[in-house]
C-alpha cells in the first residue's frame, strides 16, 4: 500500500531539514488562521498552531502522515513572532542583543487511513536556549536591510550569514532553532509512524 508523507509548510528551511532524514515527501502549505492569544503559554501556542496546520492539510489525504510545525522566539516571557516591518525587526534584534532567549518549535503528526479519516494525532514541543552577543546598530541595520529577518520569528535566522555571527552559543538542538527539531522528530516518528519510515526511506548509498 502506498503511503505518503506531507510536510504542511512551504518553508525552505523545514524542507531542507526534513530531507536530512532521507524521507520522500511532498509539500503543501496550510491556509488556516495562525493567530493566537498572548494569554496562552508559548509551548501550547506552537503545538496548537502546528496541529491546526497539519489538520488543515490532512483533509482529503489518504494513507498519509502529515507533519506540521510552528516556531516562536520568547524573550523574557514575551513572544516574538515574525516582524511586520523593518523597524520592528530592528527593535526585536536590539532586545535580543547581549542576552539569552528561548526558541520553541511545536510539531504535530497526523495520520490518516485509506479513506482519509484521521487515525491518530500527536504533538510535542522542543526548546532551545540561544545566547546572543552584543549587537551594534550598524550590524542590526545591515542585517535588516538585507531582508533576511522578515520571514523569521524573532527577526533572525541562525543559519543566515549574519544571523550566525550573532549567536554566541546555544543549549539544545541547533536544528530546532532553524525550524524543525530533527532528533526529537525522528524519535517520535519511530514510535508514532514506523511504517512510514520503512516505506519512505531509501537505503544508504555506498560511497
Amino acid at each position: 500500500m502506498s503511503r505518503l508523507i506531507v510536510l504542511a509548510s512551504r518553508s525552505p528551511r523545514r524542507k531542507y531539514l526534513l530531507e536530512l532524514l532521507n524521507l520522500k515527501f511532498s509539500i503543501e502549505s496550510s491556509s488556516c488562521d495562525e493567530t493566537y492569544s498572548n494569554n496562552e503559554q508559548p509551548s501550547d501556542i506552537v503545538q496548537n498552531l502546528a496541529l491546526h496546520k497539519a489538520m488543515d492539510v490532512s483533509e482529503g489525504k489518504f494513507s498519509s502522515l502529515v507533519i506540521g510545525a510552528d516556531t516562536l522566539v520568547v524573550d523574557n516571557e514575551k513572544i516574538l513572532g515574525k516582524p511586520n516591518s523593518a523597524d520592528e525587526a530592528k527593535s526585536m534584534l536590539a532586545k535580543l542583543s547581549d542576552d539569552r532567549h528561548k526558541v520553541l518549535t511545536g510539531v504535530a503528526l497526523v495520520k490518516t487511513d485509506s479513506e482519509g479519516n484521521i487515525l491518530q494525532k500527536e504533538t510535542f514541543v522542543e526548546e532551545t536556549i540561544v545566547y546572543f552577543g552584543k549587537l551594534t546598530s550598524e550590524e542590526i541595520n545591515d542585517y535588516v536591510q538585507d531582508g533576511s529577518p522578515m520571514d523569521k520569528a524573532g527577526s533572525y535566522g541562525i543559519q543566515d550569514d549574519w544571523g550566525a555571527i550573532f549567536v554566541k552559543r546555544i543549549e539544545g538542538d541547533y536544528y530546532n532553532v532553524v525550524g524543525l527539531p530533527l532528533y526529537a522528530l525522528y524519535q517520535h516518528l519511530k514510535e508514532f509512524a514506523p511504517e512510514f519510515l520503512s516505506h519512505n526511506s531509501d537505503p544508504p548509498k555506498d560511497e
